[in-house]
């Protein structure tokens, strides 16, 4: 089996180097990737786990390799599956000329060390310096967003915000949409169009997760005064994407809100990004949930069919991908889930047809994407997958025995959208969660049924989930 997963991914690697064999940026930071784990999350899918050495690694995969690696596993495979970054924190040899010296300088803990790694970064990446380590997405601007009706409430007020940042009443900026909406390419575009115009306001940007990672490091350090000289006192404009992510630690919590406070007291803006609304992000505090919605809430969703040809048109002029209209209406109609699905399968056409030496066209794209074709039928494997995603956690702890509440009441609600959605017996929901017999999937039925009447979080939930399976099926 090692030999096996070593095979496969050796494969993989050399499939996307050798497409890629000029560009030493890439071989810098996806060199040290392996693969660590695969796991089998349905009867037919897989989520391939891939270890990546250090946080700024997997934030630099997600942000620009993220889609051409889940390609080359698609050519490889037919079936459904996900990708998972995990850091491993893995040391590397250092060698000053390889990149894995990247990993060495970017994870040191040395307290002066910042100005090292600044000039090896760019020494790795021939990058001119940078005036901060603020880790924007230069791509991700107002100009490449493309806007649709779905997304253009929070496009006006990014856009204003970031030409008077602090001075607009808007603070905390709250974007709120499901996952691959665009919510992290606004938050990039605010920071690029200040740091272009307003080059004296120092950013942060920065994830919810990795925001409490360091706040917890700090606290076993002792060393709290680094960390808030590093957020309040060097930071002018805070951009912060994933934070329903804080809702899981309540030390963090605080000093978050202190945070927000120092922000807001000094006229400085916050800009934050989450896939729920404040109000629905569990475990965080009514005085930080108060602060959220002090400010302005911006909500993007799925585009409707125009905006996502348009989207699919220009990621494809901007490859220089040549796709007719019928297949770019094609891509569009079966892509619903996301923005990142939308170019996930364009991707996927293209390696295809480069590896077939076959121009695209509206037949190879049908056979290519066939199989994801038949899928965009709604499944009880969908609605698990939603479901999962919405509760944070994942589909094999849907299917198991665990009985703790927040998992039981997902797995309730789970079955539950599935028997109003899909003509399932109870006994073929029962199969699907573990092998549980009729009369639990009854009980759970039940439950739900008399829950949803008095449990009004539990109902937005529902709410959320029933909107998420409407931009898959559509009606």
């Amino acid at each position: 089996m090692k030999e096996k997963k070593e095979e496969f991914w050796g494969l993989v690697k050399s499939n996307l180097t050798s497409k890629n064999s000029g560009n030493k940026l890439l071989q810098t930071w996806f060199e040290p990737t392996d693969l660590i784990d695969i796991e089998n999350i349905s009867e037919n899918s897989k989520r391939f786990k891939l270890g990546v050495p250090t946080e700024l690694h997997k934030y630099w995969i997600s942000e620009n390799l993220f889609d051409r690696i889940c390609s080359e596993i698609s050519c490889l495979i037919q079936n459904p599956f996900e990708v998972e970054l995990v850091v491993t924190g893995k040391s590397l040899p250092v060698d000053p000329e390889s990149p894995s010296a990247l990993h060495q300088v970017m994870s040191t803990n040395e307290p002066h060390a910042d100005a090292q790694k600044v000039s090896t970064f760019n020494a790795l990446t021939h990058a001119p310096p940078p005036k901060k380590m603020d880790f924007l997405n230069p791509e991700y601007t107002f100009s490449t967003f493309v806007v649709g009706r779905n997304n253009e409430f929070a496009h006006a007020t990014s856009y204003r915000i970031a030409q008077r940042p602090g001075s607009e009443g808007y603070n905390p900026l709250f974007i709120c949409g499901p996952t691959g909406m665009g919510k992290t390419h606004l938050l990039h575009a605010v920071g690029n169009h200040i740091r272009e115009n307003l080059p004296h306001i120092k950013i942060s940007y920065v994830s919810a997760e990795r925001f409490l990672t360091e706040c917890v490091s700090h606290i076993r350090r002792g060393e709290m005064d680094k960390f808030r000289q590093k957020y309040r006192e060097r930071c002018d404009l805070l951009l912060m994407d994933d934070i329903h992510v804080l809702g899981r630690g309540e030390a963090v919590q605080e000093e978050f809100f202190h945070t927000l406070n120092h922000f807001f007291e000094k006229g400085r803006q916050v800009v934050v990004a989450s896939d729920r609304m404040p109000k629905d992000i569990k475990g965080l505090e009514d005085r930080i949930r108060t602060r959220l919605e002090w400010g302005l809430i911006a909500d993007i969703q799925m585009p409707e069919l125009e905006t996502r040809m348009a989207i699919l048109r220009y990621k494809a002029e901007k490859r220089m991908i040549p796709i007719s209209e019928e297949v770019a209406t094609y891509i569009a109609k079966i892509s619903k889930r996301s923005i990142r699905e939308l170019e996930g399968n364009l991707n996927k056409v293209k390696m295809f047809s480069e590896l077939q030496g076959l121009q695209i066209n509206l037949d190879l794209t049908k056979k290519v994407l066939a199989v994801h074709d038949e899928t965009t039928t709604l499944t009880v494997e969908d609605i698990q997958k939603l479901t999962a995603e919405h509760f944070k956690v994942r589909v094999v702890d849907l299917k198991s025995k665990n009985r703790s509440k927040p998992l039981l009441l997902a797995r309730q609600l789970s079955m539950y959208l599935i028997k109003n959605h899909l003509d399932k017996s109870l006994v073929e929901i029962g199969r699907a969660f573990g092998g549980r017999d009729h009369t639990t999937v009854l009980n759970a039925l039940r439950k739900m049924e008399k829950e949803l009447s008095i449990n009004s979080d539990l109902k937005r939930d529902f709410e959320d989930l029933q909107s998420r399976i409407h931009n898959i099926t559509g009606v």
